[in-house]
C-alpha cells in the first residue's frame, strides 16, 4: 500500500466533514439527542429498579458506546455513498489506486467523523446526568477498538452490498445495525435471551462488549477473556468483511456494473 495515496483519500473526506457545517452539526446532532433521551430513562431505572440502584446511569453508558458502533459502521457508509451521490465513484476506482488503499482511508477517516459525534455526547453527560464512560477505565480503550471494528467491518459489507446491488441497495446502510441490536445485549444481560439465542448471539463481539461494560460498573470487576472475545470475533468478521468487498468488487467489474454506480 502507498501511503501518501492513502493520505489524499482520506484528506478528501475530512475537507468534506470540516469544510460543512450542517455535516457537522449532523455528526452532533443526533447523539446528542440519544444521550438526552437515554439520560432521562437512565435516571428513572435508577430511581426505579433495585438491579441498577448501585449504578448510576448504565444504561446511559450502553447508549453511548452503542452510539459509537452506529457511528462508525455510518460514518464508513456515508463516505462510499457520498462517492456515489458526488458521481465521483467511476473516477475512483479507475484512478491508480488499490482496493486496500481505499478501504484503509475509509477506515481511518471513519474515526474523524464518529469522534465529532461521541465527544461532545459524552462530555454533555457528565454535568448533566453525572454519568462519564471514563469510569470504564483503561478497558474502556479496547471496548470502543472491538466496537469500531465491528462497525466498520458492518460498514464493509454494507459497500459490498452498494457494489453487487447497486445505491437501491443503500437502505440496508440504515437497518443493519437494527437488525443486530436485540442480539447484542445492549441494554440486558444475556441471560435474558431464550438458550437458543444466546448461543447465536455469543457469536457477535456485542455481547462481550457489553457484559464486560456492566461487569465493570455493576461489579468493578474487569473480565480480560471478554475483552480477547470481543476483539477476536471482531476481527475474524473484519477479515470476513473485506473478503466478501473483494468479491462484490470483483464481480461488479466482470458485469460491468462499476462504471454505471454513479448515475
Amino acid at each position: 500500500m502507498r501511503w501518501h495515496k492513502i493520505y489524499a483519500l482520506s484528506l478528501r473526506h475530512i475537507y468534506l466533514i470540516l469544510g460543512s457545517l450542517p455535516r457537522i452539526i449532523d455528526l452532533i446532532y443526533w447523539p446528542t439527542v440519544q444521550i438526552f433521551l437515554w439520560g432521562f430513562i437512565s435516571k428513572f431505572f435508577t430511581l426505579n429498579s433495585e438491579y441498577y440502584s448501585n449504578t448510576v446511569g448504565i444504561i446511559l453508558t450502553a447508549a453511548i458506546l452503542y452510539d459509537f458502533l452506529f457511528r462508525a459502521s455510518i460514518s464508513y457508509n456515508m463516505m462510499f455513498l457520498e462517492e456515489i451521490w458526488s458521481r465521483n465513484f467511476t473516477n475512483l476506482f479507475i484512478a491508480p489506486i488499490k482496493i486496500s488503499e481505499i478501504i484503509t482511508s475509509l477506515t481511518l477517516t471513519a474515526i474523524l467523523r464518529t469522534l465529532i459525534g461521541l465527544v461532545p455526547a459524552a462530555i454533555l453527560a457528565i454535568p448533566l446526568f453525572e454519568v462519564s464512560i471514563f469510569k470504564l477505565g483503561v478497558p474502556l480503550f479496547f471496548l470502543l477498538l472491538g466496537l469500531y471494528i465491528f462497525g466498520v467491518t458492518l460498514g464493509l459489507l454494507v459497500t459490498a452490498g452498494l457494489l453487487r446491488y447497486g445505491p437501491s441497495f443503500e437502505n440496508i446502510a440504515w437497518a443493519s445495525l437494527f437488525f443486530l441490536a436485540p442480539l447484542g445485549c445492549i441494554y440486558y444481560p444475556i441471560e435474558i435471551l431464550p438458550e437458543s439465542l444466546q448461543i447465536i448471539a455469543k457469536g457477535l463481539p456485542l455481547v462481550h462488549v457489553f457484559e464486560e461494560m456492566r461487569s465493570i460498573l455493576l461489579n468493578n470487576v474487569v473480565n480480560i477473556s471478554e475483552i480477547f472475545k470481543s476483539l477476536f470475533i471482531s476481527a475474524i468478521y473484519f477479515v470476513f468483511g473485506i473478503a466478501i468487498f473483494y468479491l462484490a468488487y470483483f464481480g461488479a467489474r466482470v458485469r460491468g456494473t462499476l462504471i454505471n454506480m454513479g448515475e
